[in-house]
């Protein structure tokens, strides 16, 4: 379950950096915080109602793209849809009229808008050092693993299949990971072992000879 909420916690974020960029009000840390509070108290409150955990969808992000609707008023409205639709299933049934070309190609355009959002992030990643360029070339290859190949991890026990057999955990997992390693033990790592040049030559000037 750590796990678990561990993936909706950085799909969360995502999604939320992905939305500060396209409403031009960047979320800092503070905003994520506050967001990631959010979340796990969805989290901690949905199984009284024998709901599953809360998690952020992409697709409301690609659907403020679309509309660039960007009031916190309509969002309110539409979760008050969406409680009534969850209470009456007559007005959930209005749905099912909508004709499934109309939702399809919504659906595209939506996650087109997610994915450019997306590739948008990443460049602002930097990109250009290599670390972070295999960061990204291995969490993507890692995740699409259970994708193209369900039975990768046949071998591996029941318990590890659960987070293994998700190219979502396995993808997060591998760039949680892989950050911490290069961006930040290693930074620290290379930081304390990198001299100075002028700090080099000034402890040559230094040495006396016997």
């Amino acid at each position: 379950m750590c796990v678990v909420m561990v993936v909706s916690m950085t799909e969360s974020t995502a999604d939320m950096l992905a939305l500060g960029e396209i409403v031009e009000r960047p979320a800092d840390e503070r905003t994520i915080a506050a967001g990631l509070r959010a979340d796990t108290l969805g989290s901690a409150i949905s199984p009284l109602f024998n709901g599953f955990m809360c998690s952020a969808f992409a697709q409301n992000i690609g659907l403020v793209a679309m509309t660039r609707i960007r009031s916190r008023y309509v969002v309110a409205t539409g979760g008050g849809f969406l409680v009534l639709m969850g209470l009456c299933p007559m007005a959930a049934s209005l749905i099912a009229v909508v004709p499934r070309p109309v939702l399809g190609g919504a659906g595209v355009v939506l996650f087109g808008s997610v994915a450019a959002s997306g590739i948008q992030t990443l460049v602002r990643a930097g990109l250009d050092k290599d670390n972070n360029v295999l960061i990204v070339a291995v969490s993507l290859a890692v995740g699409i693993i259970p994708i193209t190949a369900p039975e990768f991890y046949h071998a591996f026990p029941e318990t590890a299949r659960i987070v293994l057999d998700s190219g979502i955990s396995t993808g997060c997992v591998a760039a949680v990971l892989l950050n911490l390693v290069f961006n930040h033990l290693g930074r620290n790592r290379d930081a304390q072992d990198v001299t100075h040049p002028m700090e080099a030559g000034e402890e040559i000037a230094n040495v006396t000879p016997a």
